[in-house]
């Protein structure tokens, strides 16, 4: 098979079944498995002295082993190029999470529609703060804060890494990202054995995420917004998620941002964008719009990154 085609036929079918499928209820999905071994290391290693070295410990073979794993899998299915080819193809599927967070993003505004406690509860399944004091129009400005930003996550980024180092980059970029979403928070529990975990994460969607701002505005026609996105992509407690949140603030001309409670505790945060003005559907709609063409953007410049490395080397 040729050498292109190894890498841009899984990747194309990948991202087809993200598209068609998103994440199916009934499907295992690696990303459950990520979290049970960070769940069993943490409680086992999160006591005690030296809580930092043993987290860093932690994430540091967690994220190898996932690389390895998916290295030496695919160098056995290396003499069966059409097996390799399809077990790539799910690999590839598993790791990218563009339909799921679109179809969780319209469900928080349908529940905020109906309810103020529907919206709320809806919007607590992809937030990790407190919603129950939430707003309704914090309820729908933080569901579009997490479209934006996890479109850097949960598609951006993976397919960065799969340009740099194929599918096991991509699958340890995901146990990179799971282990920041579990233990990489600046709480008592968390702030020591979490810290290694927080820093790598920062590392590696570094580059993604300010690609993923460029690409929200070019997919909506805005590159002049850049300099938007340069003046408040900074205002965030995170080094990389302020960025496609003042993207997606500067397309919707809207606000973002703001102190927000997680396990109980308030977190000062300042604010991303000037105009607080009211969410709407529409602006739901849009900004999956936004995110639909940024990802298609990503997927074009993977394919082609892919294409010119063959030609030069």
């Amino acid at each position: 098979m040729n050498d292109v085609l190894i890498y841009i036929l899984p990747l194309s079918m990948g991202w087809l079944l993200d598209l068609l499928l998103g994440d199916p209820a009934w499907l295992p999905h690696p990303v459950v498995g990520f979290g049970k071994m960070i769940a069993f290391g943490e409680k086992r290693l999160n006591k005690g002295s030296h809580r930092m070295l043993k987290g860093a410990l932690m994430a540091v073979v967690l994220i190898g082993l996932v690389y390895g794993l998916a290295a030496l899998l695919l160098h056995v299915l290396s003499s069966l190029p059409w097996a390799s080819v399809l077990v790539q193809a799910v690999l590839i599927f598993y790791c990218l999470a563009g339909t799921t967070l679109v179809r969780e993003v319209r469900q928080v505004f349908q529940a905020a529609d109906r309810s103020l406690d529907e919206g709320r509860r809806q919007v607590a399944r992809i937030v990790g703060r407190d919603t129950s004091q939430l707003s309704a129009q914090e309820v729908r400005t933080a569901a579009l804060e997490t479209l934006a930003e996890n479109l850097s996550d949960g598609v951006i980024a993976p397919l960065f890494w799969f340009a740099l180092l194929g599918v096991p980059g991509m699958m340890a970029y995901k146990m990179v990202n799971t282990l920041d979403s579990m233990v990489g928070y600046r709480t008592d529990r968390y702030r020591d054995f979490g810290c290694w975990a927080a820093h790598i994460d920062d590392v590696a969607n570094y580059l993604p995420a300010r690609l993923t701002a460029l690409l929200m505005v070019l997919a909506a026609g805005r590159p002049g917004l850049v300099g938007f996105v340069h003046r408040f992509g900074r205002c965030h407690a995170s080094p990389n998620s302020g960025y496609p949140e003042a993207a997606l603030a500067g397309i919707l001309d809207c606000r973002f941002g703001g102190p927000h409670y997680y396990f109980g505790q308030l977190f000062p945060k300042p604010y991303i964008g000037d105009n607080e003005r009211p969410l709407t559907t529409g602006d739901m709609r849009r900004s999956v719009a936004v995110n639909r063409g940024a990802e298609l953007l990503m997927l074009v410049l993977v394919i082609m990154a892919i294409i010119l490395c063959e030609r030069l080397f």
